[in-house]
């Protein structure tokens, strides 16, 4: 599977989502929220990555599109 700008972007928005309730736990335990803060500043640099990578750039309405692409992808 070659490494492309829908992957990225899926990888990206992953692990955001995974990271808010770290920060969120970490936060609450009177943590400070270090990985969970890298990894979510991880994912915005992949996902800006991917957006501008791709001609065009990615809207809205393409986000569920590229991870349909990227589970095809995974399934074959």
């Amino acid at each position: 599977m070659d490494v492309n700008s829908d992957l990225i972007l899926v990888i990206g928005i992953v692990l955001g989502v995974f990271a808010l309730p770290a920060i969120v736990s970490a936060l609450s335990d009177g943590r400070a929220p270090r990985v969970a803060a890298f990894v979510l500043i991880a994912a915005g640099v992949l996902v800006v990555y991917a957006i501008r990578e791709k001609p065009g750039g990615y809207t809205l309405q393409d986000v569920p599109n590229a991870f349909v692409r990227v589970a095809a992808s995974v399934m074959r």
